[in-house]
This record gives C-alpha cells, sequence and structure tokens, in this order.
C-alpha cells in the first residue's frame, strides 16, 4: 500500500479525467496533481530567476565588482560553483521537507546570480530573443511531450544517448576553455548544446509524466529547471557568437 503527500483537497475531484498515456495504472487525478505542483514551483523558480538577473544586469557596479576586482573574481567562482554544491544535499533531502524548499531556494538563486552575471556583459536585444526563443521552444517541447505520451510513445529509449553527447558536450567546453577556437567553434558549440537540451527536457517531461514519484516533485523540477536554464545559456551563446 503506497501513499502520497497530497492531502484530499491537492487532487482533481470528478470522474472523466483522461489516462495521461495509455498503459497509466495509477490515478490519472493524482498525477495531474504531481504535475501542477512540480509546474508550480518551476514557475516560482523562473519568477525568482528573471528577478534576480535583472537586478545583477541593471545594477552595473555588481558586474563591474566581479569583472575588475580580484576580490570579484574570486568570489565569481564560488558563485558559478555553488550551485553544484548545493545539489548533493539537495539529491540527499529532496523528499525532506522543509528541507528540501530551503535548499532549492539557495540553489536557484545562486544559479540565477551566475545566470546575471552572464547576461550583465551581453546586449538588451540579444538576452529578450534568447528568452523569447527558449521560451517558444520550452512551450512547444511540452506540449508535444505530453501529446506523444498520450498516443503511447515513449522516450526512456533517450537516457543513455543524452548521457553520451553531454560528455561529449563537457570535453568539448574544456577543450574550448584551454584552446579557444574561435566564433565559429563557439556557435558549434551552442547549437550542439541546445539540440542537447532541447533532448533533455522532452526526456524529462516524459519523466515527470510517467516515472517520478509523488514525493521526487523537487527533484522533477530542478531536472527541468536545469533543462530550461541550459537551453537558454545554449542560445545566448549562438546569439553572441553572431553578434560578435
Amino acid at each position: 500500500m503506497w501513499t502520497h503527500p497530497y492531502r484530499k483537497s491537492d487532487v482533481e475531484e470528478g470522474p472523466g479525467v483522461r489516462p495521461l498515456y495509455p498503459a497509466m495504472l495509477e490515478s490519472p487525478q493524482l498525477r495531474w496533481a504531481f504535475i501542477r505542483k512540480v509546474y508550480s514551483i518551476l514557475t516560482f523558480q523562473l519568477l525568482a530567476t528573471v528577478a534576480v538577473a535583472a537586478v545583477v544586469v541593471s545594477v552595473h557596479p555588481i558586474a563591474h565588482f566581479f569583472a575588475a576586482t580580484p576580490a570579484g573574481l574570486a568570489l565569481y567562482i564560488v558563485v558559478i560553483i555553488l550551485p553544484f554544491i548545493v545539489l548533493c544535499p539537495l539529491y540527499y533531502y529532496h523528499q525532506r521537507h522543509p528541507v528540501n524548499y530551503l535548499l532549492l531556494g539557495i540553489f536557484t538563486i545562486s544559479l540565477a546570480f551566475a545566470v546575471g552575471l552572464t547576461c550583465a556583459f551581453t546586449s538588451g536585444k540579444i538576452i529578450l530573443e534568447s528568452v523569447i526563443l527558449t521560451a517558444v521552444v520550452v512551450v512547444s517541447l511540452n506540449l508535444y511531450t505530453f501529446w506523444a505520451a498520450r498516443r503511447g510513445h515513449d522516450f526512456s529509449f533517450l537516457e543513455p544517448f543524452l548521457f553520451g553527447a553531454l560528455l561529449v558536450l563537457m570535453v568539448f567546453a574544456f577543450i574550448q576553455l584551454l584552446f579557444p577556437l574561435g566564433r565559429i567553434t563557439l556557435m558549434v558549440y551552442g547549437c550542439l548544446a541546445s539540440i542537447i537540451f532541447c533532448g533533455y527536457i522532452i526526456y524529462d517531461t516524459d519523466n515527470l509524466i510517467k516515472r517520478y514519484s509523488y514525493d521526487e516533485y523537487i527533484w522533477a523540477s530542478v531536472s527541468l529547471y536545469l533543462d530550461i536554464i541550459n537551453l537558454f545559456l545554449s542560445v545566448l551563446t549562438i546569439f553572441r557568437a553572431v553578434e560578435s
């Protein structure tokens, strides 16, 4: 007998709720409640990211401090590493309330600050174009994945391919860091990263529909949040390379 973290009021009542996919054995109401909860958390994460990044971009002394002072450069490295450090305890405590929300807030704010520092040295036109393109792609891929899941399609086969592609991308980035190869290479890197994270959005949305358990709402939102942020940064990389 399994239990779930939702109160009765969290679940849609009423007959006629269609299954999300053909082989669904659980209650569609419970799964829809879980999906709404994940997307609610994800929405707050994205709004917080926009707010923090906007402050970093608009208040120029912040970016100047991080770019022009030794203490700022050291602190910039800490800001970049902090989200990855927080991911470890977040994975361990992602089912423990309220610690999971506290760690999620730290993770989101620190990553939002890093995104803001990246955008601080980019023109507003490129940022706006990247946001619009990312939003259109994310919404389209989510709608497609829900449509495909209802028709019996499964995307779990993508996992090994995406993992291998991500390793290649990380090695590519490391080589580019040590031996900068120019604007064309940056564009190729951005295009590859965009394709890979589009695949991750489909894969993680499919997991949200079918495989995440009801107490994994934090980790489900983190996965989709990272996919969206990485897609945005990849698109930003492409536009910046084109402009330069």
